[in-house]
């Protein structure tokens, strides 16, 4: 059985392969996140979930190699991770009351396999008063968010309603992503086991 290996950082797509069971490794390297401009929300982020895994399978070609990146956008603007409470702020304050959407793209490299693929997730926000920004804001939990939120922590209690998935915003579309291990030949847990 090939291995899985996860090329992020990030707790909460390790927290979604753990939740179903998937056997995996994590593996990073340094990658430069800029993107050429043109692109839209789904290009950008399939092309920075492609550089990931590209950084680790082009040593590692016998292994399932997953990248992935995760965006919001609100009015064509991408919003990333805020670099200051003033920043965050002012995201909550756009995003309250408000749809956005999260784009996540993930790259998965096999050998000389690769499938590029994206999902978008509408997400409606309820008003937030100012009370609830500056809350939040000191839980300090916007801060490593796209978006200045996460949907999976405190950040739950902003959410009116999505339209998608949720492990999407969250970070990762487990289930495309394990039936997209299945397409490429993987075999094995979380559905098979040894008699």
């Amino acid at each position: 059985m090939a291995n899985i290996i996860l090329s992020s950082t990030s707790p909460r797509r390790k927290q979604l392969l753990e939740q179903i069971n998937l056997p995996f490794t994590i593996q990073t390297t340094q990658v430069n996140e800029s993107y050429p401009k043109h692109l839209s929300p789904k290009e950008v982020v399939m092309y920075l979930a492609n550089k990931k895994a590209e950084a680790i399978s082009s040593k590692q070609e016998d292994a399932f190699v997953i990248g992935a990146d995760t965006i919001v956008v609100f009015e064509n603007e991408i919003l990333g991770k805020p670099e200051s409470s003033e920043e965050a702020r002012q995201v909550l304050k756009k995003l309250s009351g408000n749809t956005h959407s999260v784009y996540t793209g993930v790259s998965i490299h096999y050998k000389r396999e690769k499938e590029i693929f994206y999902e978008k997730t509408l997400v409606t926000f309820w008003e937030l008063t100012n009370e609830e920004i500056e809350g939040y804001l000191h839980s300090g939990e916007p801060f490593d968010k796209a978006g200045s939120y996460g949907i999976q922590g405190i950040g739950a209690a902003f959410v009116r309603k999505i339209d998608g998935d949720y492990f999407s915003v969250v970070g990762l579309p487990v289930a495309k992503v394990y039936r997209q291990l299945r397409r490429m030949g993987y075999v094995g847990p979380p559905f098979s086991f040894s008699s």
